[in-house]
């Protein structure tokens, strides 16, 4: 199996199952001495953490992580950082039905189809346990970003068609106060209804989508490197690779589609002795490379496929028709835990392009 590793320089390989022993990353091409510590991804991981609202499946797992290598006296080495999380919480009982019978929405077919064989416990490696290893990572980023000065953040901008009001454009206001409910929303009245809204489609058995909007502030101008290795070419590679995101959108996104020229151009200007942008359609690139501006991507959630209403199938085994009711513990909506995730992949992003650029020019 193929695929999963992730970025050039910055890279990273995650590995395990949902249901399996543990779950991890390895994480390599991090400069050494950097300051790390298991705190430091503790806090990344607390955040996606399951169980810890009525807004997410109640598995309950600690995800501790534990540093097998790279680090030594606190400080990174420049040789692979290899984080494990040991799975405690895993219940497999309420997959054995669906050993045979795969669920729509879910990628049990296309594994079969692909591999022959899967793992039915939970989705397996297509389980949104795979993103503890993408958060994990995304921490070392974030901290080496955090050096430079670049700070990502994401929030739920949309659940259940219920929109967020945006009143603020102070990156780090806007994480405190989404982080301060539990559907990562900073519109107080508008999570408010999310959260209604939650509970009343999740005692119908159903589940919502949403949309999540990511914001890095402090990139410098110049990374990206064109033409297939475009910035925004290779965010969009990273945000639709995690499960359940269907559209990516930077800047103005699909809106763009709806514009004149004289409209989508961002004006240039001089401000205090510096180049600037009058507006920020471009969501902070151009020609696949950094201006400097925020750079800004939204991206859309479907629900969660795993559903108590009766789903329509196949038994794989016979051949017949089937109807499934899945049981389990599984999130009534994707968006408030996918927050940290995508962050972590942006984080990565960055990250990569960043140590790209010092090997780009003299």
């Amino acid at each position: 199996m193929s695929g999963n590793t992730f970025g050039t320089i910055f890279r990273i390989t995650t590995w395990g199952e949902s249901h399996g022993r543990a779950v991890g990353v390895v994480v390599d091409g991090c400069p050494a001495g950097m300051a790390l510590a298991a705190e430091d991804i503790q806090k990344e991981l607390d955040r996606r953490r399951p169980g810890q609202s009525r807004a997410s499946t109640q598995r309950k797992e600690e995800d501790r992580a534990e540093i097998i290598s790279g680090i030594f006296e606190g400080r990174t080495t420049g040789t692979p950082i290899s984080i494990v999380v040991w799975n405690k919480d895993a219940d497999s009982s309420a997959y054995e039905l669906l050993r045979d019978r795969p669920r729509p929405g879910h990628a049990d077919y296309a594994y079969q189809m692909k591999y022959g064989l899967r793992d039915h416990r939970g989705g397996g490696r297509a389980s949104a346990r795979e993103t503890v290893g993408r958060v994990a990572a995304g921490a070392i980023a974030k901290k080496l970003l955090h050096g430079t000065g670049i700070e990502v953040v994401a929030y739920v901008a949309e659940l259940g068609e219920i929109r967020a009001e945006i009143d603020s454009s102070d990156l780090l206001e806007l994480r405190a106060r989404a982080e301060s409910n539990p559907v990562r929303c900073p519109d107080p009245a508008a999570a408010e209804r999310m959260m209604e809204r939650l509970d009343s489609v999740r005692a119908e058995g159903d589940s919502l989508g949403g949309i999540v909007v990511i914001t890095a502030e402090g990139v410098p101008p110049g990374l990206g490197e064109p033409v297939f290795d475009k910035l925004d070419a290779d965010l969009a590679k990273a945000l639709m690779s995690i499960g359940a995101v269907k559209t990516v959108e930077i800047g103005a996104g699909r809106e763009c589609a709806g514009m004149r020229g004289s409209q989508m151009n961002d004006p240039i200007s001089m401000s205090a002795d510096k180049i600037d942008f009058v507006s920020n359609n471009a969501g902070g690139i151009l020609g696949g490379i950094s201006t400097g501006q925020a750079i800004v991507c939204r991206i859309a959630v479907k629900p969660t496929p795993s559903i108590a209403k009766p789903q329509q199938t196949v038994d794989l085994a016979s051949g017949e028709a089937a109807v499934i009711e899945i049981k389990g513990r599984h999130d009534p909506a994707i968006p408030p835990r996918i927050v940290p995730v995508a962050e972590s992949m942006v984080a990565l992003v960055l990250a990569d392009h960043l140590l790209r650029q010092r090997a780009a020019r003299l």
